[in-house]
């Protein structure tokens, strides 16, 4: 039987994207590369590769880098946050991360409303911890304090 080396364009074969694998030659030519899924592991396309994996791994780090600088600043913040209360300190509504991110953005951090990870609604005043999922591999916690505007 005749086999031949491609490179992966996507995840398929319970293998990555860049993966250089050993196919039937006939299965290579005839369906993966046609549909865009492989391409021939020559020296060419395997530099290439090669080269797209150090620029991504670079985009990557300097992403981890600027999300750890932002967790810095997210963790030694306090946000106040003033809300109208009804009986025993339970607030009318709720606090959304649309006004997170207001609060964020006056104490001059702009972000991403969907960072947020809020397990349930907050409700009631007091300290709350916020989960912030920055990257995959970044969390920060942020310190929001409600208060009854009455």
């Amino acid at each position: 039987m005749a086999y031949m080396e491609i490179i992966l364009s996507e995840d398929i074969l319970g293998k990555k994207t860049g993966d250089v694998v050993r196919v039937r030659a006939g299965y290579g030519r005839n369906y993966l590369i046609p549909l865009g899924l492989a391409v021939e592991a020559t020296v060419k396309n395997k530099a290439r590769v090669e080269h797209d994996k150090r620029v991504v791994s670079a985009r990557r780090a300097k992403l981890v880098k600027t999300a750890e600088d932002l967790k810095a600043r997210l963790e030694a913040l306090t946000l106040s946050i003033p809300k109208r209360t009804g009986d025993g300190e339970r607030l009318f509504g709720s606090v959304t991360s649309k006004e997170l991110v207001t609060a964020l953005e006056s104490q001059g951090l702009k972000v991403d409303r969907k960072i947020f990870v809020l397990d349930e609604p907050i409700k009631t005043t007091g300290v709350h911890q916020i989960n912030c999922r920055l990257t995959q591999s970044v969390t920060a916690s942020l310190k929001v304090w409600v208060i009854s505007e009455n």
